[in-house]
């Protein structure tokens, strides 16, 4: 196998001058956002444990309860043995917690929308996404068969002119964006993009992965997704929609149908992290008033999420940043093409309510003293 050897060298050196290669760096990760790399011990801003649930003990007890009732992993397709009691459990409280009827649990964020869209679309139909939305809707989207076009980040002008030039010529149309955006932190228009889609039967497919339990306020789309590894610490994704929806999803989505349930560990530590933050309004306020806390220090745009961009441009720039910050005490991991565009790489700052004010201030002006706003 010397050519795929060689192969893989020519592109892992390709990637090695741009500075774009990526390397594993384990990291153990404790309470109030601590975080230990290679004995060195640091406060992170990098995780997307925004309530800071996936260490709170009740969090903790209902994942070690469910494992000893019914084991480590489900054993099967939910469609075969793998449908245990907590998922069940899982969707009722998700679509209640939406307002929506039904939901349905999948065994991630990723897995989720690699299924949702080939579901409802395909040859014939067209898929509208957002130009910034996640890999994740655009591997969906792709696999659909549909015609895949873009509208301009944001933009509902844009998103109303593309359907009224090319909605007529397809069956179906999905419109596709993300509440809080992953690597941007910004929120989308959905007022106007929901009426805008509604306008031209058009159906929307809203990512709320980073929205969940910290930015939820406004409209409901039809399709919500979104992810229990981020704000509800555990892991595994949904989708909550209309009950024939989610029936159609059950018989019809590869990316169900195909894999193995999730884990009963999982879906309790999902559960149990739900009902707490439908209990603490403080604690699901706290990351944006963190992160604005941060944005008035370095004089950057207020903070709409718990997700705030450093932009630094230059990917071995946002490196040579991240590793000081590092020596500094804080893991804050550069985020580099093709993740986000070129020429734009940055600081993904991500806030929790496990931070506390000084750790904030503290890292603020290590940022500003390495960008040059100090």
């Amino acid at each position: 196998m010397d050519s795929l050897d060689a192969f893989a060298r020519g592109k892992l050196d390709a990637l090695e001058t741009g500075s774009l290669r990526r390397r594993l760096r384990p990291t153990e990760r404790g309470p109030a956002a601590a975080a230990t790399r290679q004995g060195r011990a640091l406060v992170s801003f990098s995780c997307n444990d925004y309530l800071g649930l996936s260490h709170h003990p009740r969090v903790i007890a209902a994942a070690q309860a469910a494992a000893a009732a019914y084991g480590a992993g489900a054993g099967g397709s939910r469609l075969v043995t793998g449908d245990h009691p907590y998922l069940g459990a899982l969707e009722e409280r998700l679509a209640r917690h939406k307002g929506l009827e039904a939901a349905l649990v999948f065994g991630s964020g990723y897995l989720a929308n690699l299924g949702i869209t080939p579901a409802l679309a395909g040859r014939g139909d067209l898929v509208l996404l957002d130009e910034l939305s996640h890999a994740c809707m655009w591997a969906g989207a792709r696999l659909s068969g549909a015609r895949v076009m873009t509208f301009r980040h944001n933009d509902p002008g844009d998103l109303a002119a593309q359907l009224a030039e090319h909605r007529s010529h397809h069956g179906r149309a999905l419109v596709l964006t993300e509440r809080v955006f992953s690597m941007d932190g910004d929120r989308a228009p959905l007022g106007d993009i929901l009426g805008i889609a509604e306008t031209f039967d058009a159906w929307t497919l809203v990512d709320d992965a980073h929205g969940i339990g910290v930015v939820e306020d406004g409209p409901r789309a039809p399709l919500e997704m979104g992810t229990l590894s981020k704000a509800l610490g555990s892991y595994g994704g949904y989708l909550c929609a209309s009950r024939p929806v989610i029936d159609l999803m059950t018989s019809r989505a590869r990316s169900f149908v195909y894999t193995t349930g999730l884990p009963p560990a999982s879906a309790a530590a999902a559960l149990e992290a739900l009902a707490i933050l439908e209990a603490e309004p403080a604690r699901r306020a706290r990351p944006v008033a963190l992160a604005r806390r941060f944005t008035a220090r370095l004089r950057l745009p207020e903070a709409e999420s718990a997700v705030v961009p450093v932009l630094v441009g230059e990917a071995q720039a946002a490196l040579d940043i991240s590793a000081a910050l590092e020596a500094a005490g804080f893991l804050v991991v550069a985020i580099r093409p093709p993740t986000v565009p070129s020429g734009t790489a940055r600081l993904r700052v991500a806030f929790s309510a496990a931070h506390d004010e000084a750790q904030v201030d503290a890292m603020a002006e290590a940022v500003a003293a390495l960008t040059g706003r100090a």
